[in-house]
C-alpha cells in the first residue's frame, strides 16, 4: 500500500518504480554481470590447460583473433545464414499465409500440422534431418534419388551450409507463417471482394493487396527471427560440425570451438565480444529500418 501514491488532480497515477525495480535489477544482473565477465576474460590469458600463464594481456586476444582467417569465414557464414533463412521463411510464410486464407477441407488440421515443426527442439530436428532425410545411404532423399535412377547426394558433405539453411528454415517457417496468417486475417474482406469483382486473380491480389498489408508483420518477423538466427548452434554442431573445414561454422560455433576444443577462455570471450558487437549493429539497423514502420 505504501508504494501507491494518489494523483494530485492533474492526471493522478501510481508510482510504478517500486513495482518495476525488482524486475529491472534482476534483468540487469543477468545481463550485465555475464557481459562484464566476458569483457574481463577477453583481456586475460586464461586457458584451462595452462593455468600457470593466467594473467592480464590487454588486447592480445583480439589481436590474435582478427588475424585468424576463421573469424572472417564465421562472420560471412553467420550473415549468410541469417539472410538466406530470412528470405526463405518470409517468402514461404507469406505465400502459405495467403494460401491458407482460402477455405478448403481440413484447413484447421493443416494449420496445426503447418506450425508443428516450430515446436520441435533444434537438436531433435537436426538429428531427424541428418539421419532420416539427408543420410546419403539410408535417407529418404537418397531413396528417392535411387527410385528415379539418380546418384544419391551427400547434402551435408557437398552442400553443408545450404543443408543447415534448409533445416533452420524448416524450423522457422511455421513461426513466420503463424504471424503472417494472423496478420492477413485482419485484412478487410470487402477489399478482397472488390478486387475479385474487378477481375483480379489470386496472384495479382496477393502482390497488390495482401503482401502490402503484411508489411508490418514482415517487419516483426524479421526482427524476432534475426535475434535468434544469430545464435544458431545445435543444427550446425549435430549435422556438419562446422565443416568441411570451417565452411559452415558461424560465430556461435567458433566460440564453442575455442572454448571446448582449445580450452581458451580468453580467446572465446574475445570472440563473444565480437558477436555481441555484431548483434548490436544488426539490432540497430533493424530498429532504424523496420521498427520505425510500426505504430507504438
Amino acid at each position: 500500500m505504501a508504494a501507491v501514491t494518489m494523483g494530485d488532480g492533474k492526471g493522478g497515477g501510481v508510482r510504478t518504480l517500486p513495482l518495476v525495480a525488482p524486475s529491472v535489477v534482476v534483468l540487469l544482473i543477468f545481463s550485465l554481470v555475464p557481459l562484464a565477465l566476458t569483457l574481463w576474460f577477453s583481456l586475460h590469458n586464461y586457458n584451462f590447460m595452462h593455468m600457470e600463464r593466467y594473467g592480464f594481456n590487454g588486447i592480445k586476444n583480439y589481436f590474435y583473433l582478427f588475424q585468424n582467417p576463421n573469424l572472417w569465414t564465421s562472420l560471412r557464414v553467420t550473415l549468410q545464414l541469417v539472410v538466406e533463412v530470412l528470405v526463405v521463411t518470409l517468402v514461404l510464410g507469406s505465400v502459405l499465409a495467403a494460401l491458407f486464407e482460402t477455405k478448403f477441407p481440413g484447413r484447421g488440421i493443416a494449420r496445426v500440422l503447418m506450425i508443428s515443426p516450430f515446436f520441435v527442439m533444434p537438436t531433435v530436428a537436426a538429428v531427424v534431418w541428418k539421419n532420416l532425410l539427408m543420410n546419403p545411404v539410408n535417407g529418404i532423399f537418397a531413396f528417392l534419388c535411387k527410385l528415379v535412377g539418380a546418384t544419391p547426394i551427400d547434402f551435408l558433405g557437398d552442400f553443408p551450409l545450404t543443408s543447415v539453411v534448409a533445416i533452420v528454415s524448416w524450423e522457422w517457417t511455421p513461426f513466420a507463417f503463424l504471424i503472417l496468417v494472423t496478420a492477413i486475417q485482419s485484412l478487410d474482406e470487402s477489399t478482397l471482394e472488390a478486387a475479385r469483382i474487378d477481375g483480379a486473380g489470386p496472384i495479382s491480389t496477393f502482390f497488390s493487396i495482401q503482401l502490402p498489408h503484411l508489411g508490418r508483420a514482415i517487419g516483426v518477423v524479421t526482427m524476432i527471427e534475426t535475434i535468434f538466427l544469430l545464435s544458431i548452434f545445435a543444427e550446425i554442431a549435430i549435422t556438419t560440425n562446422g565443416g568441411p573445414g570451417v565452411s559452415s561454422s558461424n560465430l556461435t560455433f567458433l566460440i564453442s570451438q575455442r572454448l571446448l576444443n582449445a580450452n581458451d577462455v580468453g580467446g572465446a570471450s574475445a570472440t563473444g565480444v565480437v558477436a555481441i558487437v555484431l548483434a548490436n549493429i544488426v539490432a540497430a539497423v533493424l530498429i532504424r529500418v523496420v521498427a520505425k514502420r510500426l505504430d507504438v
